[in-house]
This record gives C-alpha cells, structure tokens and sequence, in this order.
C-alpha cells in the first residue's frame, strides 16, 4: 500500500463536494463585522455556528486587556511551559480558575484539545482503564490512544450500562477513570451527571468531565453542568476550553488532588507545546471575570437558544437534543445536509453540517450554536431561512447548490 493511497476515500469525497459546488470545511469568513455577523462570499451574514456562547470575543474589556498585553509582553512566548514560556499571567490564570471552582489548583494548556490530550496521557498509562461515554470527543479518544490505557467505551448516556462495566472491572474499579462531557457537541445533549456520580460512588474510579461546551453556559455561577446538578465536589477532574464562552484559545483542567501538579511533568502536550501568547491569557483572564458575575449573559444565551429551540420545533424540523446553545437539525443522507446547508448559506445564515462519521448513528446534521449577542430580530430571520427551505427536506427536493 502506498503512502498516499488512505486518502483515497477523502479525493473522491472531495471530487463529490466539488461537483456539488460545495465547500463546508474551506468556508472564508472574509470579514468580521461583530461577534455575531461577518461576511462570506461578499454577502452580509449571521454567524450562528460558531461557539462563541457569551459574545465576548469584542468584549471592550477583553480587547483592552489584550492590548495591554500585547504592548507589555510582547506577541508570543516562543516556548513551552516547561521551558521559557511560564510568565506569571500564566500562573495568575490557573490560580483565578482555581478560585473560580473552589479548587485546589490548575493547569493551563495551549488548547481545548490539548488539555484533554494532556491530562488523559498524563494521568493514566499501560494497565490502566479509562471508562468514557462512546460520543466522547475527538480528543478525548485521541488522549485515551495516546496513554496506552485500557479503553472500555459504555453507551452513550447510560449510567447503567457504566455500572454494568466496573461492575466487572472488579478491584480494578477503584482506580478506573470515567470520562464524560457537560454538554456534547454534536446534538447538544446533557450527560445524568447525578446518576454517573451514583455509579462512582458505589464502585470507586475517579470523574473527569469535559465542560468545554457548558463553561459558562450553565449554573448559577457558569461552572457548567457540575454545579447546575449539585455535584460540583464529585468531579475529581474539571476539564475546559477558552475557545467558547471565554472567547480565546486554550484549555485548563482544574482538581482538588494534588497528584495534578505532577502532570506537569508527565503529559507531554504541556512539556512539548509553546504556551498561550500573552494577549490570550490576558484576555482570557479578563473574560473569566466577567464571566464569573454575567448572569445577565447566561440568562440572554438561555432566551435565545429557547427561541431558535421552539422556533425550529414549531416548524417541524427534528431536533437532536432537549434545548441548549447547542440546537442540532437531524437531516436524512449526508447528500441532503450538504444541500441544505448550502442553502441557508445562500440565504445569509452560516451553521455548521456535521456528518457521519464523526456524527453519532451516523445521522447528518445542521449543527446551530447561539450567543448572548445575538438579537431576537437574528434569531428570527435565521428561522425564516429554515422555514424557507422545510419544502426541500419534506419532499427531498434538490436545492439549487451555485451561486447566484
């Protein structure tokens, strides 16, 4: 077999798109006008694909920190954490998240992705067991392959069908890991966190759950999913991104155990990795104190992911999960999503498709994420975008797919 010949499969998907006239992976936003509109193809239009949850990515505070920043410390650090690139907003930033959770320490990586590759490498190796719900993130399985773990996958959301397998793992139990989400990205749904706590502390392990996409979003104070359920000291390990709701780039894990300071000199995706520039730690420090005291925001991300939710429901479309910043369309084929997003492309909306088999059932997805920023007035016309294309998913009617 030849070097190239595995991407086989991925030319003639592209040779598929290309006749299409479609292109959903190289979309150019060629301007950024807010945190909610840009411009793509050279038309005005609303962005409502993009995870920026609270708006703060024009946040006037944000960007002057940044500024700041930029000015004091320069453009980058050009080194890792563990060489010259530790400056102390870097150890300011862990010891705000810390106190943002009411917990021991943090650590700061350079990515969402690397922070869960990081902390799962680092933590588990050869002869031992991670537990993780099957529609676990990408990087959540790459984390597991790369620690050479025991990997036992349950069913998605099935707490019982976890209880089923420590119940078999025996002693070993006790220090298995369980690997779980706050709110999943693909169709924005929720894990039991309360029933997985349950299972926990019948037969032992540890929790580490994923809050990138509930950070912010959800409790009373945005620590996500944990604290809205009560079980926030259940949480051996509290894994999150800045590209979200904090409007930057980067990942954290935050514990109680002191073993987590010892990742930093056992995960090689914080050893090996130039840290975050300065200005995205700064921003990033700002956003988190706004985020901390913006129940305002959480409470307009709320009403707007009800309306396009209902919205959406009263037009009939099929939606993946119970409401969530996360509004997931189930499409039928994978030929019908891509014409569909198209579509609403066409008419100034820009969403995500998610298709097989990165989707789970192998479903195809119009994938919507909403924001405190957007209006009522753009949460309505994205659903008259919808509205305006329901007749191609009724009748499966091919929409036109060129530009006009």
């Amino acid at each position: 077999m030849g070097l190239f010949d595995k991407f086989d499969g991925l030319k003639a998907a592209r040779r598929d798109l290309e006749t299409l006239g479609i292109d959903p992976f190289g979309v150019e936003i060629e301007r950024i006008l807010s945190p909610t509109e840009g411009v793509i193809h050279g038309r005005r239009t609303i962005l409502a694909g993009t995870n920026n949850y609270l708006g703060l990515t024009f946040h006037p505070e944000t960007l002057a920190a940044a500024r700041r920043a930029l000015d004091a410390e320069g453009t980058g650090t050009t080194g890792s954490r563990m060489a010259n690139g530790s400056y102390s907003a870097h150890r300011r930033l862990e010891e705000e998240l810390a106190a943002f959770y009411g917990a021991r320490d943090a650590i700061v990586f350079s990515t969402g992705y690397l922070a869960n590759l990081g902390m799962l490498a680092g933590l588990t190796g050869p002869g031992d067991v991670v537990l993780l719900d099957a529609d676990s993130h990408a990087s959540i399985y790459d984390g597991c392959r790369l620690s050479g773990a025991e990997i036992i996958r349950f069913r998605h959301n099935d707490a019982a069908d976890l209880a089923k397998r420590m119940r078999r793992l025996g002693a070993r139990a006790a220090d298995a890991l369980i690997v779980i989400e706050g709110i999943y990205s693909m169709l924005g749904d929720r894990a039991p966190v309360k029933e997985i706590v349950a299972v926990k502390r019948e037969y032992g392990g540890y929790l580490l759950v994923d809050e990138a996409h509930s950070l912010g979003v959800l409790g009373d104070r945005g620590r996500g999913l944990v604290e809205e359920q009560g079980v926030l000291a259940d949480a051996d390990f509290i894994v999150g991104t800045f590209s979200k709701s904090l409007g930057g780039t980067g990942g954290f894990c935050v514990s109680n155990l002191p073993a987590l300071q010892l990742v930093r000199y056992s995960s090689r995706p914080y050893i090996f990795t130039a840290s975050p520039s300065p200005t995205t730690i700064a921003s990033t420090r700002q956003a988190l104190a706004i985020l901390a005291t913006g129940r305002d925001l959480r409470a307009r991300l709320r009403e707007n992911y009800l309306r396009l939710h209902s919205g959406l429901s009263a037009l009939g479309y099929r939606l993946g999960a119970p409401a969530s910043p996360v509004v997931a369309v189930v499409l039928g084929e994978r030929l019908q999503a891509l014409r569909f997003w198209n579509g609403l492309l066409r008419r100034g909306v820009y969403v995500n498709v998610m298709l097989p088999p990165a989707t789970p059932n192998g479903v195809s997805l119009i994938r919507c994420s909403l924001s405190a920023a957007h209006s009522a007035a753009q949460i309505d016309a994205v659903c008259a975008a919808f509205a305006d294309l329901r007749g191609t998913v009724e009748a499966g009617a091919p929409e036109r797919v060129t530009e006009t």
